[in-house]
C-alpha cells in the first residue's frame, strides 16, 4: 500500500497548533553534556572536538560516541542520567566513523585513509575497561556506518569509500567503490577471519561501478538493508548468505509548496518535481517495514522521511509535513533551500507497547517523535526535540526510558557553543517543548518565522504580544504571538512595507505600541557594512504596516555610530509629553567605556536627547542592552553578554527610574548617568529547560494584566539550534 502524507499526516497538528502529544507520555530534555569536558589530559580544548554518532553499553549507564577530528572515541557516565559525567576517551589513530558495544568491547569503524582514491580503514576492538584498542580487523576500504545483528551473531559494515565532492564537482563515478563488509561473532567475539565483502556493484541505474552505500540496519531474521545514498539505491542483504536477496529505487517525490530560493524569505510558493529521496540513515520498523531519512547528498533531498516494505513499495511518506514542522517551529534554515531541513538521522525503538520512530533534521536540528501505527497507516506525530546543533547520532534507551542525541558542530572557534550530547527521560510530565509555534497563514500553510528580536504588549488585550525578527529574514514583519496558548503560537504577520512593496534594509529590533494604533519600529544600522552600509532609523508604522515616517539620527551623532546600534525602543508620556525610548547596545565613539546611550525622541517637537546607562562587565566577551520597555515610572531594560552555555554571566533585567531624570541634548557637555536596579537574574530561566544558556536574550513584554515573557532570538537557525524559547516569567513588580 502506498501513502502520501502531503495532505494528510500531522493533518491534527497542521489545523491546531496546539501542538499536544497524542500519548499522555512524553520526552523532555533533562541533560546536556560538553563533549569538551571530556579531553584527554594533553588534549589542546581549543581544537575542534565532535560528537557524531553515538551508542551505549548493553546496560545503558555508559555512552560512547565518536570523536573524528579527535581520532578517538569518548566515554560518558549517565549511572545518573540527569548528571552525566566524563569517563575518558580512547585513541584510535584514525578518524571513527561509528560504534557499537557488545559486553565490555566496542567495535569502532576507524577510517585511516591516505586519500579519498585511497581508501582504507579496519574496526577497532576496544578494551571498554582499560579503554585500549585490544586488536583491529582490517576493511580494506573507508567505513562509514556499522550495525549489530539483534542476535549479536552479525557485525554488518558498511564500506562507503566516499566520493570526494572537490573532484570533477563531485560527479559519479569515483572509483574504487564501496561494499557491505560482514563479520561473524562467537561468544562476542569479532572473528576478523570471518570477513565476507557483499558486492553492491551492478545495482544502481546512476552510477552502478560506484554504490555509494551510507547505512546499514539489520533485523530479527538478519537481514540487512542498505542505503546508496548518491545511488538513490536500497539494497536487501541476507547476511548468513552474504548476497544480495533484493534491491530497488528509493524513487522520487513530487514536492508543491515549499521554499526553493535562498533569499532570506521562508516562502512557501516554490515547487520541486522529480526529487531522488536519496535516503541516508535506514532503521528497521519491523522486519517487513524501514524508515529512511531522505537527507539528499548529492542531487537529491525530499526533505522528509519514508516508510518502505521489505519489497521496495512505499508503505508511507512524510511528503511535506516534517518540512513544514521546522517551519512551524522556526527551525527552518532558509540558507538550505536545495535541500531544505535536510533529514539525516533516524532511530526506531519500543517504549512499553509503543514503537516510537525519531527523526533528526540536521540543518534543522530538530528531532520529530513519532508514533508507528503499523503497516498501511500513517505514524502519528507526539513531539519535537531540540537536538543542539546538527544532531548527527540518535540512540533509544527504552530500558531506562531515555533517549539521546549527539550533535556533531563545535563552534567554540567563533565564541558559540561547542559539541554536546543532550539526553532526554520519557514520563508522565508534559512536553516542554517547543515554546512558541505558528498557526497557518491564510493559504493554509504554517506562518514562517525566525530569528525573534522584540516584543510589545497589546494596549488592550492580556496574552497578546507582538513581535518583530531582525535581518536574519530579508522582509520585516511584525508578527501577533497569543501567549495564552500552550505553546504561545503566532496567529498572524504583517510585512512592513514602503511605497508599496516590502521595505528593504531593515533591521527590526525593537517594535512598541503607537498611541493611534501603528507601531514605532527601531531599526538597527551596521555602518561599517562593507555592501550596503544602513543607519539607525526610528519607524513609525500604521497598524498595516506601512511606513509613515523614517526617522534618521541627527549627521553629527549618526557619524559616532558603530555597528551595535539601536537593540529596542519604548514609549512613555502622551501627547506633546510623549517619549520614544531608544536602547543602543555598546559603546558608540563618544561613549566612555561601560556606558551606553538611551535616547529619547520626542515626536511633538522632532527633539532628541540621551542619558548614559552603565553595563555590568562580562567574564568573557561584551555585555549590551538588547531591550527596551516602559514601565511605571521608569524603563526596564534587558541587559546581556554575548556568551552562550557556562560562559554566559549576565543575562538580567534592570529597572531605570525617571524620576526625576531629564535626557540632555546630544552636545552637552556631560551626560547624566541613571541608576539601575537588577529585577530579574534570568540566567535561572535559562538554564531550567536543560539545555545549554542561549546567547541572545533579545525580547521583554508585560501586558495589560501585568504578566512578562521574555524571548529569545535564534538567530535565522545560522550557527544555532534554532531553539527557541518563550518563557513566562509572571508578576514582575
Amino acid at each position: 500500500m502506498t501513502r502520501v502524507a502531503g495532505t494528510t499526516l500531522l493533518a491534527a497538528l497542521f489545523a491546531s497548533t496546539a501542538l499536544t502529544p497524542a500519548l499522555a507520555d512524553s520526552f523532555n530534555r533533562i541533560a546536556t553534556f560538553h563533549v569538551v569536558d571530556n579531553l584527554p589530559a594533553d588534549a589542546d580544548p581549543a581544537k575542534e572536538t565532535v560528537s557524531e554518532i553515538i551508542a551505549a553499553t548493553e546496560d545503558g549507564m555508559t555512552l560512547v560516541y565518536t570523536d573524528s577530528p579527535g581520532e578517538r572515541i569518548g566515554l560518558i557516565d549517565i549511572a545518573d542520567a540527569k548528571a552525566p559525567k566524563p569517563a575518558g576517551t580512547v585513541a584510535l589513530g584514525g578518524e571513527p566513523t561509528s560504534a557499537v558495544v557488545i559486553g565490555g568491547t566496542a567495535l569502532v569503524g576507524v577510517v585511516t585513509s591516505p586519500s579519498n582514491d585511497k581508501p582504507a580503514g579496519h574496526v577497532a576492538i576496544v578494551d571498554l575497561a582499560t579503554k585500549a584498542v585490544s586488536a583491529t580487523c582490517d576493511l580494506g576500504g573507508q567505513p562509514d556506518s556499522l550495525v549489530l545483528s539483534p542476535d549479536r551473531k552479525f557485525l554488518a559494515v558498511v564500506i562507503e569509500n566516499e566520493r570526494d565532492e572537490e573532484v570533477n564537482e563531485g560527479v559519479l563515478p569515483q572509483l574504487p567503490g564501496g561494499n557491505l563488509t560482514i563479520f561473524s561473532l562467537a561468544d562476542g567475539a569479532l572473528d576478523c577471519a570471518s570477513k565476507k565483502v557483499v558486492d553492491l556493484t551492478g545495482l544502481a541505474a546512476v552510477a552502478p561501478e560506484d554504490p555509494e552505500p551510507e547505512y546499514v540496519d539489520i533485523n530479527s531474521r538478519n537481514e540487512a538493508v542498505v542505503t546508496l545514498q548518491e545511488n538513490n539505491h536500497i539494497a536487501i542483504v541476507d547476511l548468513a548468505a552474504a548476497k544480495v536477496t533484493a534491491h530497488f529505487t528509493a524513487g522520487t517525490v513530487d514536492l508543491k509548496n515549499i521554499d526553493t530560493e535562498k533569499d532570506k524569505v521562508i516562502s512557501l510558493t516554490g515547487s520541486m518535481d522529480g526529487v531522488a529521496r536519496e535516503p541516508d540513515t535506514v532503521q528497521w520498523v519491523d522486519d517487513d517495514r524501514f524508515v529512511t531519512a531522505n537527507e539528499g547528498d548529492w542531487k537529491g533531498g525530499s526533505r522528509g522521511f519514508t516508510i518502505f516494505n521489505k519489497d521496495g513499495s512505499v508503505d508511507f511518506d512524510s511528503g511535506t509535513s516534517f518540512e513544514y514542522l521546522t517551519v512551524r517551529l522556526g527551525h527552518y534554515p532558509d540558507k538550505r533551500n536545495k535541500k531544505g531541513n535536510e533529514p539525516e538521522g533516524a532511530e526506531v525503538a519500543t517504549f512499553g507497547a509503543d514503537r516510537i520512530l525519531f527523526v533528526a533534521s540536521e540543518r534543522g536540528s530538530l528531532v520529530g517523535v513519532f508514533q508507528d501505527a503499523g503497516a498501511g497507516k500513517e505514524p502519528t506525530y507526539l513531539q519535537a526535540l531540540p537536538g543542539g546543533i546538527g544532531p548527527e547520532g540518535l540512540l533509544a534507551l527504552p530500558a531506562r526510558n531515555l533517549f539521546v542525541t549527539a550533535a556533531e558542530n563545535d563552534l567554540r572557534a567563533d565564541g558559540l557553543i561547542g559539541a554536546v550530547v543532550t539526553i532526554y527521560e520519557r514520563s508522565a510530565a508534559p512536553a516542554a517543548y517547543p515554546t512558541i509555534v505558528s498557526a497557518n497563514g491564510d493559504d493554509g500553510l504554517p506562518l514562517g518565522w525566525t530569528a525573534l528580536s522584540g516584543a510589545a504588549a497589546d494596549p488592550k488585550l492580556p496574552g497578546i504580544l507582538h513581535v518583530v525578527s531582525d535581518s536574519a529574514l530579508a522582509e520585516a514583519r511584525i508578527m501577533t504571538v497569543d501567549a495564552t496558548a500552550m505553546p504561545a503560537t503566532i496567529t498572524g504577520a504583517l510585512t512592513v512595507t514602503k511605497d508599496g512593496a516590502p521595505a528593504k534594509l531593515l533591521d527590526l529590533e525593537g517594535i512598541a505600541m503607537a498611541t493611534d494604533g501603528g507601531y514605532w519600529l527601531a531599526s538597527e544600522g551596521n555602518p561599517e557594512r562593507e555592501k550596503d552600509p544602513t543607519e539607525n532609523h526610528l519607524l513609525k508604522v500604521s497598524a498595516a504596516g506601512v511606513i509613515e515616517q523614517q526617522i534618521a539620527l541627527p549627521k553629527d551623532l549618526a557619524a559616532q555610530a558603530v555597528r551595535f546600534g539601536f537593540e529596542g525602543v519604548a514609549v512613555t508620556g502622551t501627547g506633546d509629553d510623549e517619549i520614544v525610548w531608544l536602547a543602543v547596545q555598546r559603546e558608540w565613539k563618544n561613549d566612555p567605556k561601560g556606558l551606553v546611550k538611551l535616547l529619547a525622541y520626542k515626536p511633538a517637537d522632532q527633539s532628541w536627547g540621551q542619558l548614559h546607562y552603565p553595563l555590568d562587565k562580562a567574564g568573557k566577551g561584551w555585555t549590551g542592552l538588547s531591550e527596551i520597555t516602559a514601565a511605571k515610572d521608569g524603563l526596564i531594560l534587558t541587559e546581556r553578554d554575548n556568551q552562550v552555555g557556562r560562559d554566559a554571566t549576565v543575562k538580567q533585567l534592570t529597572f531605570v527610574s525617571l524620576a526625576g531624570v531629564t535626557p540632555v541634548p546630544l552636545d552637552a557637555a556631560e551626560v547624566p548617568v541613571v541608576t539601575k536596579r537588577v529585577l530579574r537574574d534570568l540566567l535561572p530561566d535559562l538554564s531550567a529547560p536543560g539545555g545549554y544558556v542561549l546567547d541572545k536574550v533579545e525580547s521583554f513584554a508585560v501586558d495589560v494584566a501585568g504578566n512578562a515573557f521574555v524571548i529569545t532570538d535564534n538567530d535565522g537557525v545560522d550557527d544555532h539550534s534554532g531553539e527557541t524559547q518563550f518563557i513566562p516569567l509572571g508578576k514582575i513588580n
